[in-house]
């Protein structure tokens, strides 16, 4: 199945195009946030790697989050809109999941950097949630040690966590969950466990 990927929930940027003919990934560790500048770039640069056009694309994909408020809410609304005009399904992933699966530990604790002394946390265990997704003060994640392997995708200050591939991990993530693709445009939706600093500031 022919896939455009797209992960904008970060300081990074994550454009994979798969296809019959080959694959290209397309990652930027530090975009500087200027998703809304570049992604257009990128997802022109990945499907020429991977000799796609868009409309060979079956699946168009992003990741959910959490995040960047901004950059997730870019990711979404460049998918949905390739993905109505061209008449494919979509494919949403969370940033927990691109953790999850690029670990081959049987119980991972996936965490994101929320800042502010705090991080966005989800279990798993065999790829599967056991933990629901939450907020948490890096003071308290000694009470999952026990069950859990710390795995995040880039280092947190405070946190002593294994660190997994950003862009392998969404890749495993999206390949593990095409099956799941929607042809219902408004199943893909931002994950915010949270307010946005703005939001709370109101």
């Amino acid at each position: 199945m022919n896939y455009l990927a797209v992960d904008t929930s970060g300081s990074h940027l994550t454009v994979i195009a798969r296809g019959d003919n080959g694959a290209y990934t397309y990652y930027n560790e530090n975009c500087d946030l200027k998703h809304s500048v570049i992604l257009m770039d990128a997802v022109e640069k990945a499907l020429f790697g991977a000799a796609l056009k868009k409309e060979d694309v079956d699946v168009f994909c992003c990741c959910l989050g959490p995040g960047s408020f901004t950059g997730i809410r870019i990711g979404v609304a460049t998918v949905k809109a390739l993905a109505y005009a061209l008449g494919k399904k979509v494919l949403g992933v969370t940033s927990f999941d691109c953790v999850a699966y690029d670990s081959t530990e049987k119980n991972v604790l996936a965490l994101i950097d929320a800042r502010h002394s705090h991080v966005y946390a989800a279990g798993y265990s065999d790829g599967k949630i056991t933990l629901s997704p939450a907020y948490i003060a890096t003071e308290e994640l000694g009470r999952y040690s026990g069950r859990y392997s710390f795995k995040t995708p880039f280092k947190i200050d405070g946190v002593a966590a294994d660190t997994v591939s950003p862009a392998e991990g969404f890749r495993a993530a999206v390949e593990a969950k095409l099956s799941e693709a929607s042809t219902d445009t408004e199943t893909l939706f931002p994950l915010y466990i949270r307010k946005s600093q703005a939001e709370e500031g109101r």
